[in-house]
């Protein structure tokens, strides 16, 4: 746990009073938006998978669930138990019950996390018949370290997409990525993560522009 988190700890002060602050600008990723739209409403537990300082928990709050935040890195959990409960924990075993979620949330972290097919498929474990999944996360078909983004109107796409890798190479130097690295999952990859888990998409969303940025999934434990 101690070894995955310290790259997180590093950048926990960074993350919570540049980067967050820089990109949450009029929601201009379409995160929030995504958020609230395939969420949507509803009561009793929400958990955040890798709720980094929480700044997520405030929207989920309003939209009537109950935010509980879990993370590796404890710097960062510093800053997100003054917004919610939170656990310290690894994401590929978290620590809750077979069926006790009635919602879970991942929002920008599965380049985050190396081994995300079995987030996903703990986060099926932990959720109730009928229990709700909402996945926000950089697009995968137009960012990663293959995506060139320097020019938002004209994104350029090298090779590397298919690869599947962990890189610290970005266009910008004001990413997370270009700081600890970060995963890369082709758009089938990832959408496999889900069926593969049991669960069933029932929504997309997209978000930023003019070339999307974000892609948001909705999926249903059955």
């Amino acid at each position: 746990m101690g070894a995955l988190g310290a790259p997180y700890d590093e950048i926990a002060d960074w993350y919570e009073h540049e980067f967050l602050p820089a990109t949450d600008v009029d929601d201009r990723l379409g995160i929030r938006r995504s958020l609230s739209a395939l969420l949507g409403p509803g009561s009793g537990a929400c958990l955040e998978v890798g709720c980094g300082t929480g700044a997520y928990a405030a929207q989920v709050r309003e939209l009537g669930w109950t935010p509980l935040g879990v993370d590796v890195s404890a710097r960062m959990l510093a800053y997100a138990r003054k917004r919610l409960p939170t656990a310290q924990g690894d994401a590929t075993a978290l620590p809750v019950r077979d069926g006790s979620l009635e919602a879970a949330v991942a929002v920008m972290v599965h380049t985050d996390m190396p081994d995300y097919p079995a987030v996903v498929k703990e986060i099926a474990r932990a959720l109730r018949p009928g229990g709700v999944f909402v996945h926000v996360g950089v697009h995968p078909a137009f960012c990663g370290g293959f995506a060139d983004r320097s020019d938002p109107a004209a994104v350029v796409i090298r090779p590397g997409y298919v690869d599947g890798r962990w890189t610290r190479s970005s266009w910008t130097t004001a990413g997370v990525r270009h700081r600890v690295g970060a995963a890369h999952f082709p758009l089938a990859a990832l959408l496999a993560m889900f069926v593969e888990a049991g669960l069933v998409l029932t929504g997309f969303a997209e978000g930023g522009g003019p070339v999307p940025v974000t892609l948001s999934v909705r999926a249903v434990s059955s």
